[in-house]
């Protein structure tokens, strides 16, 4: 696993919170909803990366 794939990875969870932020702030659930959906799937693919890595070693 490269160094691009977890920065892209780490880029999708802040982009999921910030999507999470605005739809709290829009009393928009959806939104809110899409957020932490996106914030879930890029904390998988850091989990992947991680036990890539562990196995790496």
């Amino acid at each position: 696993m490269g160094i691009g794939d977890k920065a892209k990875h780490a880029a999708e969870e802040a982009a999921g919170k910030l999507k999470e932020g605005a739809g709290k702030a829009s009393d928009d659930e959806k939104l809110q909803a899409e957020g932490e959906t996106d914030q879930s799937k890029a904390n998988f693919k850091q989990a992947g990366d991680n036990v890539r890595d562990a196995f790496k070693k």
